[in-house]
């Protein structure tokens, strides 16, 4: 594990064997303090100690509950308190956001919170108290994180994974992108979400392979560690790799060591792929998965073609069931049929924290999850993401699905990506709007031709929207819900006729 500092510069760097010894070391200290199944939140964003509290608290039988270093006070408030946290491992800031001061606002009146310690300061990380200095023995279906997810209304649910969910989906999708102990992995994904620390740190673990731990993601200083590092993989969402292209415009770069690049949360354009592979020489793979299934469902093998790549999120990995079913009566449906899609494995969370009602909503008596996006299935088991169920815009009563026409749009010349949103309307009850960022002018009878060649009139949106940005969740899915109530306040983007 290389540190990487914000110009790109590397820094201190672990052997697996020195991490290893590092982490026991932590887990031993932290055995004295904290009882096995206690939660501890880390509330940092990817610096080395993260990576020591992941492995020191799966050693010392904790529970690791995750925090976005951005948070304000009301949002780590929730989320120390609804897990239960007798610990806070945090740093004092973060990209200017005041986190000493916001933590002491948001525990003031805990009284289940034993410990706040600052991740920096060795003493009082590594310190002793009074339990036996001995590591418990771990069971792989024991709790080793709760996971907050990113809802789109309400309050998020903390997904509880077990050890096993988490390393073993690790291994699978590592295995499937082809990463060996060759690789070089540069991780910038969050380490607060499955993508960062999952399927990521863990990912590098089991691969045996060299992970650059990266604070932010910056195209430029991407760029000039792919050529002085030699990174041969790396998860990014579409927009990281559009400024990545447009950086290595600006400043050529050698990027031969690149082999496969993963990416998801957004709509994969054709024009992306076909410029990763010409600029970058690389794979370009599209993957789907959800916290709640630590994290990933599918991805496209190295064989897949630029079709597959560009519609479908790829095959169910190994060891995991894929089934497209009625959201009305849970009936599986025939090949190419618009259902939830569903998953059974392994990897299936133990449930959402203290919260029965939320769980058995969301997995079934037979042990499905229930993902809440709307997809079909081909006969080779290719999944075609359509949709969020609550994504879904019923226009005059009629079902839309935003990632058939978002598929559609981000075909266009002029098109760098898309979102397809319903907005309220008096007369349809919902009407199809496009919010769209482009690099340059376009015309929206041009964009109305181009999905009427593809789609139903009515499928074609009467709202066109222009917007300097689209709003991301930590995972770098879109939030849909965040433009919808933007737009509707007025300050966002510029409606076009």
């Amino acid at each position: 594990m290389v540190d990487v500092d914000d110009s790109g510069l590397c820094g201190d760097q672990w052997t697996y064997a020195v991490l290893l010894e590092r982490s026991e070391q932590l887990a031993l200290s932290l055995s004295t303090r904290f009882a096995p199944g206690e939660r501890v939140v880390v509330w940092a964003p990817n610096i080395p100690e993260w990576i020591f509290m992941e492995y020191a608290c799966g050693l010392a039988g904790l529970v690791l509950v995750t925090a976005n270093p951005s948070f304000q006070a009301a949002e780590l408030r929730y989320v120390l308190e609804q897990s239960g946290a007798v610990g806070l491992f945090m740093v004092d800031g973060f990209r200017g956001n005041p986190m000493d001061e916001i933590a002491h606002e948001a525990t003031s009146g805990n009284t289940a919170l034993r410990e706040v310690v600052n991740l920096k300061d060795e003493d009082a990380l590594y310190a002793h108290g009074e339990r036996p200095t001995v590591l418990p023995d771990v069971q792989p279906d024991d709790a080793a994180q709760i996971q907050y997810t990113s809802g789109t209304t309400g309050f998020p649910k903390g997904a509880v994974l077990s050890h096993k969910n988490l390393v073993n989906n690790a291994r699978l999708f590592c295995a499937r992108k082809q990463v060996g102990p060759h690789s070089v992995w540069a991780n910038f994904m969050p380490l607060f979400h499955t993508a960062g620390c999952a399927t990521g740190a863990l990912g590098c673990l089991q691969a045996a392979c060299k992970m650059l731990l990266i604070k932010r993601f910056d195209a430029d200083v991407f760029a000039r560690l792919i050529e002085e590092q030699g990174v041969t993989t790396c998860f990014a969402v579409p927009t990281m790799l559009f400024n990545l292209l447009e950086s290595l415009d600006r400043t050529s770069r050698d990027m031969s060591s690149l082999e496969v690049i993963t990416t998801g949360g957004a709509p994969v354009p054709p024009d992306l792929v076909r410029r990763v592979k010409d600029r970058l020489g690389c794979h370009l793979l599209s993957a789907f998965g959800q916290t709640e299934h630590s994290p990933m469902i599918c991805l496209n093998p190295v064989e897949a073609t630029l079709e597959q790549i560009v519609e479908t999120a790829g095959q169910p990995l190994p060891q995991t069931e894929v089934s497209i079913r009625s959201p009305e009566d849970n009936r599986v449906l025939s090949i190419g049929e618009v259902g939830e899609i569903c998953a059974r494995s392994y990897a299936v969370m133990i449930g959402y924290n203290d919260n029965l009602e939320a769980t058995d909503a969301a997995i079934d008596g037979e042990g499905w999850l229930h993902t809440g996006d709307l997809g079909t299935m081909d006969a080779q088991g290719f999944v075609r993401v359509t949709g969020r169920v609550k994504d879904m815009i019923i226009r005059g009563g009629e079902n839309h699905f935003p990632a058939e026409i978002e598929a559609v749009l981000v075909t266009h010349r002029h098109v760098a990506q898309v979102a397809v949103v319903g907005l309220p309307d008096e007369k349809w009850g919902e009407v199809i709007a496009a919010f769209i960022l482009s690099d340059g002018p376009f015309d929206v009878a041009d964009l109305r031709t181009h999905c009427r060649a593809y789609l139903s009139a009515q499928k074609t949106p009467s709202v066109w929207v222009r917007v300097p940005d689209l709003p991301l969740m930590g995972s770098g899915k879109v939030q849909k819900f965040a433009i919808r109530e933007k737009f509707l306040a007025g300050n966002y983007g510029e409606v076009l006729q």
